[in-house]
């Protein structure tokens, strides 16, 4: 794992970034071929949704309490929903997520 890890990390800078080296030492350590291109298609995923959100200038609530609410509505509600508008996550506004807790 702390050799896919590594791996991931490379990916993380610069796909150019991931060396043989660090793929063998992967497969020495029991990875296999598999093991290594889902590393790096799944790092690479995040590194693009990243990104994309920061393009956006996504906001994120400041109240980290908030996503344990929405997880709530998620869980009972599924993700197809009218979305909670992010000002109104954790600022003690009536919505469906402070509904749910």
């Amino acid at each position: 794992m702390k050799a896919l890890l590594r791996i991931a990390g490379m990916v993380q800078k610069s796909g150019r970034e991931v060396s043989s080296e660090a793929v063998e030492s992967a497969k020495r350590n029991g990875a296999s071929e598999m093991d290594v291109h889902d590393t790096v298609l799944i790092a690479a995923a995040f590194c693009m949704f990243n990104r994309y959100v920061d393009g956006l200038a996504t906001e994120m609530p400041g109240d980290l309490e908030a996503f344990m609410r929405r997880g709530v509505v998620i869980a009972e509600k599924g993700y197809e929903r009218t979305p909670v508008p992010v000002e109104a996550i954790g600022k003690g506004e009536k919505n469906e997520v402070d509904e749910a807790t």
